[in-house]
């Protein structure tokens, strides 16, 4: 019977999971990557953002490799949750 490849002995107990907020602006290739305490209310605040007719300057910050963002509601063209796995 073949044995399952598994790097460096991983096993289920050490894989974790953390959930993104995506932006995406307009005009841009790649989505800004954010990490917070709260995603959910990261991405309610975002979207409600985009529903107003008045520009609106959001300045965040977080935990991942950005550590500080701001960019204006109406420059949003979408925005998602990411749920990844790390070690």
């Amino acid at each position: 019977m073949a044995q399952q490849f598994n790097p460096q002995n991983l096993n289920a107990q050490n894989i974790k999971k953390r959930t993104s907020v995506l932006v995406f602006l307009k005009g841009s290739t790649a989505p800004l990557v954010l990490y917070v305490d709260n995603p959910q209310e990261l991405y309610a605040e975002v979207t409600q953002l985009m529903k107003s007719p008045s520009a609106v300057l959001l300045e965040k910050e977080t935990q991942g490799p950005l550590k500080k963002v701001c960019f204006v509601s109406n420059q949003v063209a979408a925005v998602a949750m990411q749920e990844e796995q790390y070690v």
